[in-house]
């Protein structure tokens, strides 16, 4: 009989959510097996298998918060001198002296906890590429749902029921863009009508995880940093035509095209000519950075997300535009990862996806700059005296005043907007 111990996912975290069991009491389990989906204060992770043998009982119950260290699963049956890991996890187990398995280099909660046998008995051994199955398992009776874990976890996030998708995938996978389909056509019936209130006169939710971060950092931006917002009013129409162009360039074929990645290359423009507002205050220091670590905030089933794209200033048009389609596609699936949360140095949010014009975004902790840009639409606008339709936005943006002067501020989202207006400025 074998427990598996709640390991801290390499985050140094002390507690996370038990969010889905992959696995139920009788089913037979393999090492590297999915256990389960937990989340943490930072990322949804999932966590294999250090044995294999039969499940004899889950020890914590969905939507339950344990202790790193806690008791998670019982296994029986395998053989416990076979442990191996997940390839992608840790690189041996070791089992306590009480029997618990502990993924090495995650470590387990309290000095109790921390006991191991003697270096001999660990042991690590190649994980398989493909664990086979044992022959007296039976078939299921009908087709099994071929689909990856990330996008069961969409298709639930969404509320689409995958048994009903037909994959387009290879060997009929169902994909993400098929479950992003499925979930259009529901919303379409969806919005017809307002969904009745459920479960009496009021809900309480727990505020944890993400939320609680989330909080916790908007609190302290917000009464740290005196912030301070501009905003003004863009002719986007040639950044449209812009759009438009590269989306029927062979070069961007594979590649999501939008006016965010022009937004994001005039900001990085804009970066270079105002370098303050790509910085850090400590109090005793500002620090300047001179690399962008451009951050987009993503609004995903868990909550508001911040990654970023490492050194874009680096970046061509094309590799910001495929950056910018991998950041946001793992966003979505709730597969992004702590590392790639940390050390943003600037961040856009993009609230015209959900229609509003303009708005006064709160700073990511750790930093003095904030675009906000709006939804573009037509709009009456005065062209060589005479009113025509144009495509029109609002860019603001939000500042830490204590960094950055207005001077300072004003010349850098105006560098932002010359270049919607104009974006072969970037060509110069």
């Amino acid at each position: 009989m074998q427990e598996f111990r709640l390991p801290d996912p390499g985050e140094g975290l002390t507690e996370a959510e038990i969010v889905t069991w992959r696995v139920k009491p009788g089913d037979t389990v393999h090492v590297n097996d999915v256990l389960l989906e937990v989340e943490t204060a930072k990322s949804l992770v999932e966590l294999p298998s250090p044995f294999e043998g039969t499940v004899e009982a889950l020890l914590a119950e969905e939507g339950q918060t344990v202790e790193v260290g806690t008791p998670i699963i019982r296994v029986s049956g395998g053989d416990p001198d076979a442990v191996e890991t997940a390839a992608d996890t840790a690189d041996t187990v070791a089992v306590d002296d009480d029997g618990g398995a502990v993924l090495v280099g995650y470590g387990v909660r309290g000095g109790a906890e921390t006991r191991r046998r003697k270096p001999q008995t660990v042991r690590s051994v190649p994980a398989p590429s493909a664990p086979a199955r044992p022959a007296s398992v039976p078939a299921a009776s009908a087709a099994p749902v071929i689909a990856k874990p990330p996008t069961r976890k969409l298709a639930k996030d969404l509320s689409v029921d995958i048994a009903t998708v037909t994959g387009t995938g290879l060997a009929g996978e169902v994909t993400r863009q098929d479950v992003v389909a499925a979930a259009e056509q529901v919303k379409v019936f969806r919005n017809l009508s307002a969904p009745e209130w459920s479960g009496g006169r009021e809900e309480r939710i727990p505020v944890k995880g993400v939320r609680k971060v989330i909080a916790q950092g908007m609190v302290d931006s917000a009464f740290t940093a005196p912030h301070v917002s501009v905003f003004t009013d863009v002719d986007a129409t040639r950044t449209m035509e812009f759009v438009k162009r590269l989306k029927a360039s062979p070069d961007f074929a594979d590649v999501k095209v939008s006016p965010l990645l022009i937004m994001a290359k005039a900001i990085l423009w804009a970066i270079r000519r105002s370098p303050q507002v790509n910085s850090t205050f400590t109090g005793d220091e500002l620090v300047v950075h001179h690399y962008v670590n451009l951050g987009i905030a993503a609004a995903t089933p868990r909550g508001l997300l911040v990654p970023n794209i490492k050194d874009a200033q680096e970046m061509s048009l094309l590799q910001l535009a495929t950056a910018l389609q991998q950041l946001t596609t793992t966003a979505r699936e709730g597969r992004t990862q702590p590392a790639d949360m940390q050390h943003g140095t600037f961040t856009i949010t993009n609230i015209g996806v959900f229609g509003m014009d303009t708005g006064t975004p709160i700073l990511n902790p750790g930093e003095t700059g904030i675009i906000a840009l709006g939804t573009i639409r037509q709009k009456p606008w005065v062209v060589d005296g005479e009113v025509r339709p144009r495509w029109v936005t609002t860019v603001g943006g939000s500042f830490d005043h204590r960094a950055i002067d207005g001077d300072v501020i004003s010349r850098f989202v105006a560098d932002v907007a010359s270049i919607l207006e104009e974006p072969a400025l970037l060509l110069d």
